[in-house]
């Protein structure tokens, strides 16, 4: 089984700032939050044998925390959440027309240039976990990786979905999961654990 997590909340979450591949640490919501995922991990019998994190620091921290314990955690750099470029970091209650545009229709309306479009993320998504998929069958697989890479990596398990997780909500520390089976076939995915899961004071602002 795997199971795609987004990471815990930051000052730019909490904030509306667009935050793409800017660096920036878990706030102390977000370390709750994950750490009530991995409360949810542990309450449900569930132990990874692979865990898999975006290089960016809130998401490895929620991968650690939602684990448990030191884990050994495998950077990979397609993980990695989608190029804002000169978009990085932009307050979305005063963004451009060219950017509203974008985010308005999602599946029809091509990313502003600098940004990396959303085809390129289902591919790079997708061809990571095909990079994996021999090598995980029969494991507990834990993948952290950010918002906008979680939706390409659900587009790409759910081809008929036609592009209907790019106007999904997920939040933070959400995660989906899926089936893996002994011929190498991933089931589509299926939500399993929302901050509605975890338990008071852990909510998302």
């Amino acid at each position: 089984m795997i199971y795609i997590m987004r990471h815990g909340q930051t000052v730019k979450n909490k904030s509306n700032l667009l935050q793409g591949r800017a660096d920036d640490p878990l706030n102390e919501t977000g370390i709750q939050q994950a750490s009530d995922a991995g409360r949810w991990f542990a309450e449900q019998g569930i132990h990874f044998d692979r865990i898999y994190s975006s290089p960016l620091q809130r998401a490895v921290d929620s991968a650690r925390l939602a684990a448990g314990g030191d884990p050994e955690i495998i950077i990979n750099d397609r993980l990695i959440e989608m190029e804002y470029g000169p978009y990085e970091g932009m307050d979305m209650r005063s963004a451009p027309p060219e950017l509203l545009f974008f985010f308005k229709d999602f599946v029809n309306n091509p990313a502003p240039a600098g940004m990396e479009q959303l085809s390129d993320v289902v591919r790079r998504l997708g061809a990571f976990l095909e990079q994996i998929r021999n090598d995980i069958i029969g494991k507990n697989v834990l993948i952290s990786t950010h918002a906008i890479a979680m939706k390409g990596a659900l587009e790409y398990l759910t081809p008929e979905s036609k592009g209907s997780y790019w106007t999904r909500y997920i939040g933070n520390c959400a995660v989906y999961a899926a089936e893996l089976s002994d011929d190498g076939i991933f089931s589509v995915p299926y939500e399993v654990y929302t901050m509605d899961t975890a338990g008071p004071g852990s909510r998302e602002s």
